[in-house]
């Protein structure tokens, strides 16, 4: 493999969502003002400019892409030769498809080094309800996640629950209109976790799913319920399955089943598909089939039960 010698910053985001402005802080940090050149390669035109006396202090030359189709393996090639960079700032797009980038052969020595994306929390639920697809390719790959302007009015943790129903591995910060960062904490589930037995309703199996498969802390040798259907595979050892559900994360083409590790010595008893309602104790285990430690289920009670009307979750 080649060696990396040139840092591919990928800053994506829709219009307005404060990406120039975090480019802007990045640079007036001094972190790259160690006289090697730099190119930003924007995207896209918005409101707010980047200050010249920054990109002059860390000597970025800059170049503008019009047209999605312009981003080439040719492109990238010539701004290298051209530029000649030490360092690659992308403002992407955030109507383009991530995959364009991603996908395009990048001249040799250059590597995407980090991905972020910026997300305008005061239109976020309208972007959520309207376009939760073209976000959901946007969060996949990406590797951190900054809302800005946040305030107390806004549903964060559900801000938080859905991008991590998006990309489980994708970290979060929030910033406040006023500047200040935002510690979110814990979610409180709606559910009772003092309980001797925990119930999950068909609502919130989603959250349920997403704050086990995160916090073995909180579920190590609790007592669960819920309803869901039996998954076998002939690849999970002996009286091992996977009840879960089909959850919707971005849109229809986007539905994936989820469901944690249970093992159950009556399974034979059982067909793939059947709907149960299913107890049982928690706990956390490194398997392979998570490539690490992951929470299985260790079922006590297995009920036979008719399908729900709405078979789908939901992360809301």
């Amino acid at each position: 493999m080649d060696k990396l010698e040139v840092p591919v910053y990928l800053i994506t985001g829709f219009l307005e969502s404060g990406k120039t402005s975090f480019l802007q802080e990045i640079l007036e940090s001094g972190e790259f003002a160690d006289g090697e050149r730099g190119l930003l390669i924007s995207c896209e035109e918005g409101e707010v400019e980047l200050d010249e006396k920054a990109t002059m202090a860390c000597k970025i030359d800059t170049v503008t892409l019009d047209d999605e189709e312009e981003l080439t393996a040719d492109f990238l090639e010539n701004c290298k030769n051209v530029y000649k960079p030490k360092r690659v700032f992308v403002e992407y797009n955030g109507m383009w498809d991530p995959d364009t980038i991603l996908s395009v052969d990048m001249p040799r020595g250059w590597e995407i080094y980090q991905i972020v994306t910026m997300i305008d929390a005061s239109t976020f639920a309208v972007y959520l309800n309207n376009m939760k697809s073209i976000i959901g390719n946007m969060i996949k790959c990406t590797e951190l996640v900054i809302f800005n302007r946040c305030s107390e009015e806004q549903d964060l943790p559900m801000f938080r629950r859905n991008l991590k129903a998006l990309n489980s591995n994708v970290q979060m910060m929030f910033e406040h209109k006023d500047g200040r960062m935002i510690e979110l904490g814990k979610d409180i589930p709606p559910y009772d976790l003092n309980a001797p037995v925990i119930d999950i309703t068909d609502d919130d199996y989603g959250i349920w799913y997403m704050d086990a498969a995160d916090d073995k802390d909180r579920y190590e040798g609790k007592t669960v319920r819920f309803t869901a259907r039996i998954m076998k595979n002939r690849k999970l050892p002996k009286n091992f399955c996977v009840p879960g559900r089909k959850a919707m994360t971005c849109c229809a083409e986007d539905i994936r089943f989820i469901g944690f590790l249970c093992k159950y010595p009556e399974l034979d008893n059982l067909k793939n598909g059947d709907w149960v309602t299913l107890t049982a104790n928690m706990h956390y285990e490194r398997r392979r089939e998570y490539g690490g430690v992951g929470p299985v289920l260790y079922a006590t009670e297995v009920v036979e039960c008719a399908a729900p009307e709405d078979e789908l979750v939901y992360f809301n």
